[in-house]
Formats: structure tokens, sequence, C-alpha cells
């Protein structure tokens, strides 16, 4: 199964433009979280409280950790987020609360460091940015870091469009290229 996180809200997105090319290699059942439709709201006391009984009573099948459930379980993982105030919308961080649990998409060893526990051999991270994507990026970085550091997924990709938004510039070239380096990623792969 291919878990593909859309965190697209606005018509015609050209984040989700280029997300649908990079799925159009993968092979397999899309199941797509609509972070926009789904509607998750942040952890809170009472949340968490709930999600730790649950846990301390191994109901790992309980629809709270659904979301979870489905990360650990996916073969091949696609995130689109749009480029937000330096990373991304908010509801892409409040789905990483929701799904990093412990017990499902890792848990810790003897030594205090994460192990993994998801199945996805790869994630992509598809972004785009009316200006600039200034370093450090942020938004891919939090995500690598818990893919690769928790969760236990080896290979994680990035395909970028930058400089949308800029008087002058050149939209559908600009577009053209990043699905160019989509195009070669997966000859290549």
């Amino acid at each position: 199964m291919i878990l593909f996180i859309n965190a697209c809200v606005r018509e015609g997105s050209r984040t989700l433009r280029l997300a649908k090319r990079v799925l159009s290699h993968l092979e397999g059942e899309v199941q797509e979280c609509d972070l926009e439709r789904e509607g998750l709201l942040p952890l809170t006391a009472r949340t968490l409280a709930q999600r730790d009984a649950i846990l301390r009573e191994g109901r790992l099948d309980d629809p709270m950790l659904r979301y979870a459930r489905e990360f650990a379980a996916a073969e091949e993982i696609v995130l689109a987020a749009p480029y937000w105030d330096l990373s991304f919308p908010a509801s892409v961080k409040t789905y990483f609360e929701h799904i990093n649990v412990t017990g499902v998409t890792f848990s810790y060893g003897q030594d205090g460091r994460p192990i993994g526990h998801c199945r996805a051999k790869r994630l992509i991270y598809v972004t785009t940015a009316g200006g600039p994507i200034l370093p450090p990026n942020h938004g891919f970085a939090y995500v690598r870091d818990l893919a690769a550091g928790f969760y236990g997924i080896p290979e994680i990709a990035l395909f970028s469009a930058q400089m949308l938004d800029v008087i002058g510039m050149d939209v559908e070239a600009i577009l053209r290229e990043a699905e160019d380096g989509i195009e070669a990623y997966f000859a290549k792969n």
C-alpha cells in the first residue's frame, strides 16, 4: 500500500501537481490521507492520557491509533506539503503527533535509541514554494529526521519547485524542471 499524505489545501495546488507525478510512478494501491478533510486536532492533556491508557492496555487496534497503524503498514509514503512559514502547514505537525506512537511506529531500545517499526522503504517529500526555500529546510529536515531516526525508513527523497510567486519567473518552466527531476529519479530507481 502507498500512503499519500496530502497537506495541499489550495485549488490548483502546484505541490499536488508534483505529487501526482510522483504517484504516477508508484505501483500499488494508493491510500490518501487528506489532512484538510481529516481535521486532526493537536494532542491535549486529555487526548494524551486517553492514548496512554490505550497503549498501557495494549489496545493497538483502537481507532485512535489508526493513523499510526496506516503509516507503519505503508510500503511507500508520499507526503505533499507546501512550503509555509519556513516549513509546512500546521496540519502536518499535527499528523505527526498522531503517528508518533511508541509501540506502533517505533519503540525505544535498551540504549534509549528509537527502533523503527515502519515497513516503508522510502518516503518521498514533495513541496513547492512561492519564494526560495531558505536553508535549513525545516519542514523537510523534520520529516527526514523522524523518518530515518524514529521510523526506520532508509530512503528519503525530496522534490521541490521554488520561486513560483516571484514576479517575472516562468512558473511553468520551473514546474516542468521539477517534473523532469522526478522523471530522472524514477528512471534510475
